[in-house]
């Protein structure tokens, strides 16, 4: 399989001569291993997959240290995550020997696991604050396509008019769908490989390797339709009573199970942007999938073109849209937490708002060519008592153009440029 270089690489890159150590969370086959050997080729790495040296690693984690020495690279780092103590107390004696010789840190130590769920969990208790922690989404557009530019998507207008002029081409709206439909696993991307059997595999092992132990043993098949529910509810508000009344487990299980695909990468969870102002915001986040080839599978599309023209299609490609952004923040080690969207109980709603501080941008996804003005949507941003920027209309249109003074459409390729 040929390497697919990834957005995320020169970060990584800078980050490994600034910290002694680096954690790179990512839900199942996103890449992150082989992104790890092929960016950092002249340094060991280990996966604790290996049954040997697990029992090693929970035998003796102090041992095991000890004699791998660093740099190191560790894959599947929670399947023993007693190491994590030992590695903190080497990286602390280092930094204090670093400090007295006034040197600079030097990478000791490179983690990554696929259940993301327990890795957040250990680093957080032994390396908070000694590791640079990564996300690693599947691929994107801007990846898939072997383009060169990495930014994170930048809302403001006079810099989506530069970066229109790199646009070479565009995509149709039915070839945005083909690319919905196949989603950004690597694997998939480059083989190829039967659709079914490889996101059938996906899915028995996301489910047998990481959340059973969460889940309970004799949860799998409920687990399964939670998953299939979830997904055909990508782009919509969290209603907990609905899902728990359609899939037969209760609320708070459901938010239980929420959460555990959100910290497994699998969902983005986005909160409604609300300030003491208003007191009319509804409250629930909206989720979407980060690989839309995988909630394609889930909700059982057979095709790109029976997808489109499905009632979901308007919901798909939100999702599309808005995984696009986040992986730009990913790939750029920007934070997603100033992203939000709007929707209050007068039924005013702005799918997107990326919050500037002092100022917000309003956006709208349209999955076709539809130049008609949502000023009335943006205007009711006003009560926040925030500067409103130009607003942007996220479409399958070929440059940056306006609608009026306040509002411009802007090509779905742009991102991530």
């Amino acid at each position: 399989m040929s390497y697919i270089k990834r957005d995320i690489e020169d970060k990584l890159l800078e980050a490994s001569k600034q910290f002694a150590s680096i954690t790179l969370y990512g839900s199942r086959q996103v890449g992150k291993s082989t992104l790890l050997t092929k960016l950092f080729s002249n340094i060991q790495a280990i996966t604790l997959d290996d049954l040997e040296l697990r029992d090693y690693a929970l035998r003796d984690p102090k041992g095991f240290i000890k004699y791998y020495s660093y740099p190191l690279i560790i894959d599947e780092i929670q399947k023993a995550p007693k190491l994590l103590e030992y590695i903190k107390i080497e990286i602390d004696k280092k930094k204090l020997e670093w400090m007295n010789n006034k040197q600079k840190p030097e990478l000791l130590y490179i983690l990554s696991g696929s259940n993301q769920y327990e890795l957040q969990q250990a680093v957080t208790e032994s390396l908070e604050g000694r590791t640079c922690v990564f996300n690693l989404a599947s691929l994107s557009y801007n990846e898939i396509q072997g383009r060169k530019s990495c930014n994170a998507f930048n809302p403001t207008v006079d810099v989506l008019k530069n970066k229109s002029k790199l646009l070479d081409d565009y995509r149709s709206r039915k070839a945005i769908f083909e690319c919905i439909f196949l989603g950004g696993m690597p694997e998939y991307i480059a083989l190829k490989p039967d659709r079914d059997m490889f996101f059938k595999s996906y899915i028995s092992t996301y489910i047998e390797k990481d959340v059973k132990k969460i889940i309970g043993v004799d949860k799998e098949t409920t687990f399964m339709n939670f998953m299939k529910y979830v997904a055909l509810r990508t782009g919509c508000q969290v209603d907990y009573s609905e899902i728990s009344r359609s899939v037969g487990i209760d609320a708070r299980t459901v938010r239980g199970w929420l959460s555990v695909l959100e910290t497994s990468g699998i969902i983005k969870m986005i909160q409604p942007y609300c300030s003491r102002v208003s007191d009319r915001v509804i409250k629930a986040s909206k989720l979407y999938f980060m690989d839309t080839g995988l909630c394609s599978y889930l909700c059982g599309f057979p095709t790109a073109e029976i997808l489109e023209r499905s009632t979901f299609a308007v919901a798909f490609y939100e999702t599309y849209v808005i995984s696009e952004i986040l992986k730009s923040y990913y790939n750029s080690y920007k934070s997603v937490e100033n992203i939000y969207y709007y929707r209050d109980k007068d039924q005013y709603e702005v799918d997107l708002i990326i919050d500037g501080f002092d100022s917000i941008y309003p956006i709208e996804i349209k999955k076709g060519i539809n130049p008609v003005s949502p000023t009335m949507k943006f205007t009711v941003l006003k009560k926040f008592k925030k500067k409103v920027n130009i607003g942007l209309v996220i479409d399958s249109s070929d440059k940056v153009f306006p609608i009026n003074d306040e509002v411009y459409n802007c090509p779905i390729d742009i991102i991530g440029l």
